[in-house]
């Protein structure tokens, strides 16, 4: 099996994939000192399809390495196109504005798909296959 990380974005408000989500895939050179992200590297910035989906993978068979990662999801560029769910107070400042989701890959040869369900005020994630 060859190994590979994806991505889905689906908008909970809407009941629909998220389309034109910008996201980012930084790899974490060493997380062990808590270091808030100082060592990361950005390796790739992606923006989800139609079906909320990126068109190339995140980490092909060739890309994919063990290590800690974190995608970036973009959500409040997302969710401003959508006037059901502008900011009440009027304010630059929204409650979720990007969401980083960082996870550890431990087997190259696996298959790693981490998908975001999300609205402008939650969000939710799991490994999936």
């Amino acid at each position: 099996m060859s190994g590979k990380l994806s991505t889905h974005v689906l908008d909970t408000v809407h009941g629909c994939p998220a389309q034109s989500v910008k996201l980012e895939l930084w790899a974490i050179a060493d997380d062990t000192d808590h270091s808030q992200g100082q060592n990361k590297v950005l390796l790739k910035t992606l923006y989800t399809n139609q079906d909320g989906r990126t068109d190339e993978l995140l980490l092909n068979d060739t890309e994919i390495k063990i290590g800690i990662y974190e995608i970036c999801f973009y959500v409040s560029d997302y969710f401003a196109k959508f006037p059901d769910c502008a900011n009440p107070t009027n304010s630059k400042i929204n409650f979720l504005g990007q969401i980083p989701i960082r996870f550890g890959i431990t087997d190259a040869s696996d298959r790693y798909h981490v998908p975001l369900l999300v609205s402008p005020w939650s969000y939710s994630t799991y490994r999936g296959s």
